[in-house]
């Protein structure tokens, strides 16, 4: 589930795509199901990476960043959206500013926290109504294909892009008793 035939796993494609697109400045919000990806961004003297204490400080960031020649993305788990909505209707939609957003998806496939399942059910229909380009990615052997395609996709037609991790893709997480 977390790699391919060629040893490629999940995250080090997100990697080697990000880097491909030149999108060096990365904001997150830790997550556990994000952890190998954010210590994989960290541990790369390529990017310039750092936790931020909303998501909302991490749109504004990124989007400033933007204006300045930077491309950047936003890493988040699914709850984390739920903030959202009010700062991607406010700056990025209306400006024209390719905002990359990668959410691991919690909320589903035997989640454990009713928050998260809230937000779940929610984050796509949210998405939609802002005309925000969403791809779910659940299986390994087109992540390179949606990430690589969507990056082209959203600074060609400057618009936001939100890819959601899928736990089909990551594994997820589970429940300790």
């Amino acid at each position: 589930m977390n790699a391919e035939p060629s040893g490629r796993a999940w995250h080090t494609i997100v990697i080697d795509v990000l880097k491909r697109h030149n999108v060096n400045l990365v904001t997150y919000v830790p997550d556990n199901v994000l952890r190998p990806l954010i210590e994989g961004i960290e541990a790369d003297p390529f990017f310039t990476a750092f936790s931020v204490a909303r998501e909302e400080e991490g749109v504004g960031i990124i989007n400033g960043a933007y204006m300045g020649g930077t491309r950047g993305i936003l890493l988040m788990q699914t709850s984390g959206f739920a903030t959202l909505a009010n700062v991607l209707a406010s700056l990025p939609v209306p400006f024209q500013i390719p905002t990359l957003m990668l959410v691991s998806e919690r909320g589903t496939l035997g989640e454990f926290n009713i928050g998260q399942s809230m937000v779940a059910r929610t984050m796509r229909p949210v998405l939609d109504s802002l005309a925000i380009e969403t791809h779910t990615m659940t299986r390994l052997e087109e992540a390179e294909f949606i990430l690589d395609r969507s990056i082209v996709q959203a600074y060609a037609t400057l618009a936001p892009v939100c890819f959601i991790v899928s736990p089909l893709l990551t594994g997820g997480k589970v429940f300790a008793k």
